[in-house]
């Protein structure tokens, strides 16, 4: 072989000239970036705010340092857990590229075969290449001939015939042309031949590299992160205006005790002390206000649902990924390896006179040893004993086929004349007992035309009548509307001079071979179809072939369902897209350009868009979309692109993907619901109270303790909610819909009137008031109130973690949450018989504890009753 190639202190020159063959390394946040990302969320503002106002009180001697620390210890939590998971899984993702950058390649380097690293190539360098490897760099063939799997650059599932460039070839500045018989890519795959070609572009120079820069774009905001902006905004205006209503509240209570304003200001002393009383209660009614273990609550149900989709082979490199994919409106999806198995099949094999077999065990014996011999002897793979290795995709499925059957005797090979592009077929002459014969393989349109007999189930040869031929075309007619590639088989007797005979073959039959679609991609399409999720295959096969495919994925059902070639795509404005985009199912023959464009005409109709991508021209795509998903066994620029990586390829784990999301959100809005309702009910009891003659009935020690059992353990209670199959069926929220539903204020507004009635009933009803030993301070009854509050909340949660009348459905999934709920009774019991003065109780009796027990639990019939009605106003009107 001609040697070609740098010496040492060659590539050192045009290492320092043209640089390595490294890629620059996006930038990484480190442990501590991703932290101060996190102190940016909208809440975690609120509750610093909050924090900051508590630590000034408790400073002044007028607040509470356990609040305080209460608060510090809800956002350190929070900000740490969600930080430490995005961070360990990133980890875990940086462990798989790393896998990317120990790839060895072959170069002459001094007049010689050497190894080295792919990062060390320059421009210059000439590189080996054979069957199976991995192009590292752009460059020229030199010498040989290959054939290229370029679809992780271009989409295209057709392989690429490269041959060496004629002398004077020049590299043209600008511009990426795939289809040029000269120019390699990096990132394409050998699958046939070999040769020797020059690096020309190395590095980020590369189309790779190039593409790797485009992904700096900046993330438009998860649909949950506007929800929770919005929240927070509400809270913030519910909180200010709760606590300055209940400080005048209290103000006004106390002047009318007085006798009037007169009266009241006379003594000034005695106006400051309950001014700044009235200051501190409305403060603390503000942070009562904000759900501080929401936050927390995020973290960790985000981190204990990674864990659970990384068992289901879903890395989450981003928690925004997780928390989009339940939101999804639409998704984009590739159709090799996801959809379909992304290996090609035989499914088929049709003998001469049209019968068919499934598997090749089946086959007549003759038929079996002819087949067998062409896939052993008829191949450019290397045969072994053993394996066979190399050869391209339509080789391998033929290999699979054969399975373990091996002749005794295999015929000796004697001359091969591989496939190539002007002929569709290739040949080999083989030397068996019986003599020499020839056997044939390639495109049944040009064999067919050639054949003469066929071999039949008994061993014989028999005429191949016209009649035959009309009927196996019509059936092979048939099966390439099913996206089946076909591919004949003939045999010759004698011994050819420079090609196979013109006329006389024997057909031994046509194998169909095709891709075929996953059985569980099925079942997950109509899964995520049902979940109200536009699902669109954009694939680099032609027209028909998608079609095919489509509608054995049952993403094509009805006759308004569009399917667009790329050129179609083009020839439309943003505008008609826009109106056509609900019905669109499918693109064929997409270029890059055409899913990003796809991508951000969604986001302009205010969609949440997916989009799933291998390849490195996936990667714009996947990096614009509101969630990408790349493929495990796609390329690491795919990977670096997208928020979350299905390490099994499959369409299944999509679906996984969006209902542990769907699960977040819907942990999160129980969560909502129960601390917002316990939030309400406060303020409103606190508010209420001066205007019935109530003093004080959740003292301020007593609010600082709900607020921080509440809010925190009840966090770790909703947090382990598990991910139900139902969630699937609920349809999509939109980008610019409420986090708190109607449904839920309902809910929230309910609870929260109930439990404020229930107050009222405690303090100014005789009959609750006689329920309770009677001494002159009423301690038996405010300590009864304290607990039943507590009862009630604790109650409640069972009716907000389900909108089922079975309360106690899908319990034993999560036990941690009847574990917390129980944690908060015990404690609330005990605090009871220590809590003294500091908060207001004493020790309770068994009667006591009876009625507490009583009020504390009929919340959940009140909330029973609320869930009666509403399934009743939808029996009647489904659209309450």
């Amino acid at each position: 072989m001609q040697k070609y190639g740098l010496t040492t202190a060659q590539a050192a020159e045009a290492r320092r000239k043209y640089g390595s063959n490294a890629l620059s390394a996006p930038p990484r946040a480190t442990f501590w970036d991703k932290l101060w990302e996190n102190f940016q969320d909208p809440m975690i503002k609120i509750l610093l705010l909050a924090l900051l106002v508590n630590a000034a009180f408790a400073y002044l001697g007028h607040g509470d340092w356990l609040e305080t620390a209460g608060i510090f210890m809800a956002i350190i939590l929070a900000t740490f857990v969600s930080t430490w998971s995005e961070y360990s899984n990133e980890n875990a993702f940086q462990k798989l590229q790393e896998e990317a950058a120990r790839i060895r390649c072959r170069v002459w380097r001094d007049g010689e075969p050497q190894e080295i690293a792919i990062d060390d190539l320059v421009a210059g360098d000439a590189v080996i290449l054979q069957a199976g490897d991995k192009v590292p760099v752009d460059g020229v063939l030199l010498e040989g001939s290959v054939k290229l799997d370029q679809a992780a650059l271009n989409g295209e599932s057709e392989e690429a015939a490269k041959s060496a460039a004629p002398q004077g070839f020049v590299w043209e500045a600008g511009g990426t042309d795939f289809l040029d018989e000269h120019r390699l890519y990096r990132g394409s795959v050998v699958v046939e031949g070999a040769g020797v070609m020059q690096a020309v572009k190395v590095g980020d120079a590369s189309v790779y590299g190039q593409l790797t820069r485009e992904l700096q774009d900046d993330e438009r905001d998860s649909p949950l992160k506007l929800k929770l902006k919005g929240l927070a905004q509400q809270i913030s205006k519910f909180s200010y205006a709760g606590g300055v209503l209940i400080a005048a509240a209290v103000m006004l209570h106390k002047m009318l005790l007085a006798g009037g304003f007169a009266a009241y200001t006379a003594n000034m002393t005695q106006v400051a002390g309950d001014l700044l009383q009235a200051v501190i209660l409305g403060i603390i009614i503000i942070v009562m206000a904000v759900p501080e273990g929401l936050p927390l609550m995020i973290a960790i149900v985000s981190s204990l649902n990674m864990r659970k989709m990384l068992n289901d082979n879903v890395l989450v490199r981003k928690l925004v990924g997780i928390e989009t994919a339940g939101s999804l409106n639409l998704l984009f999806t590739d159709k090799t390896g996801t959809i379909t198995k992304g290996k090609l099949e035989v499914v088929r094999f049709l003998t001469g006179d049209v019968q068919e077999y499934a598997g090749f065990g089946e086959l007549p014996e003759k038929i079996k040893e002819l087949t067998y011999q062409q896939v052993v002897l008829n191949t450019s793979a290397s045969v072994t004993a053993d394996s066979i290795v190399g050869g391209n995709m339509t080789e391998a499925a033929l290999n699979k086929y054969l399975a373990d059957y091996r002749m005794e005797r295999t015929p000796e090979r004697i001359r091969f004349a591989p496939f190539n592009s002007a002929s569709k077929y290739s040949w080999a002459q083989v030397k068996g007992s019986g003599g020499s014969y020839c056997l044939v393989k390639g495109a049944p349109e040009k064999l067919l035309l050639r054949t003469a007999y066929y071999w039949a189930e008994d061993g014989s040869r028999q005429p191949f009548t016209a009649a035959l031929q009309r009927r196996l075309e019509q059936r092979m007619l048939e099966l390439a509307g099913q996206a089946i590639r076909m591919l004949a088989l003939c045999s010759s007797e004698g011994t050819p001079e420079d090609d196979v005979p013109q006329e006389g073959l024997t057909l031994v039959g046509v194998v169909a071979i095709r891709d075929d679609v996953r059985p569980e991609a099925v079942e997950a399409i109509a899964a995520v179809q049902e979940a109200g999720v536009q699902v669109v295959m954009i694939t680099g096969d032609r027209k028909e072939t998608a079609v095919a495919i489509a509608r054995d994925a049952g993403l094509l059902r009805r006759p308004e369902e569009i399917v667009w070639s790329s050129a179609e795509l083009a020839a439309l404005s943003d505008e008609e897209v826009k109106l056509l985009l609900p019905r669109l199912r499918v693109v064929a023959r997409a270029l890059p350009m055409d899913k990003s464009r796809l991508v951000r005409l969604s986001q302009e109709l205010n969609l949440v868009v997916g989009m799933t991508g291998d390849g490195v021209n996936d990667s714009p795509a996947l990096k614009k979309a509101d969630v990408g998903f790349a493929m495990g066994s796609g390329t690491e620029v795919a990977k670096e692109a997208g928020d979350i990586v299905i390490l099994d390829d499959n369409f299944l784990s999509i679906k996984k993907a969006i209902l542990y999301g769907r699960t977040i959100y819907n942990s999160i809005c129980k969560f909502i619901v129960f601390q917002l309702t316990i939030n309400l009910s406060a303020v409103a009891i606190s508010f209420i109270a001066p205007f019935i003659g109530i003093d004080k009935p959740l003292t301020i020690t007593q609010i600082l303790w709900i607020n921080l059992v509440m809010d925190t353990l009840a966090a770790l209670a909703f947090g382990g909610e598990p991910a139900l199959a139902e969630y699937l069926e609920e349809r999509p929220k939109r980008r610019s819909a409420p986090l708190v539903s109607r449904e839920m204020l309902a809910s929230i507004a309910m609870g929260g009137a109930y439990m404020t009635l229930v107050a009222i009933a405690f303090f100014k009803s005789a009959w609750v008031d006689h329920l309770f030993r009677d001494v002159a301070d009423h301690i038996y009854t405010y300590t009864g109130f304290f607990c039943t509050y507590i009862f009630m909340a604790v109650a409640n949660g069972f009716n907000v973690r389900t909108k089922d009348l079975q309360l106690l459905r899908n319990l034993e999934l999560n036990k941690g949450f009847l574990q917390v709920m129980a944690l908060i009774v015990a404690i609330q019991v005990l605090l009871t018989y220590v809590g003294g003065s500091i908060l207001r109780t004493a020790p309770l009796n068994a009667h006591e504890w009876l009625v507490v027990i009583f009020f504390g639990a009929s919340i959940i019939a009140a909330d029973l009753l609320r869930k009666l009605l509403v399934k009743r106003c939808r029996v009647i009107s489904p659209f309450i």
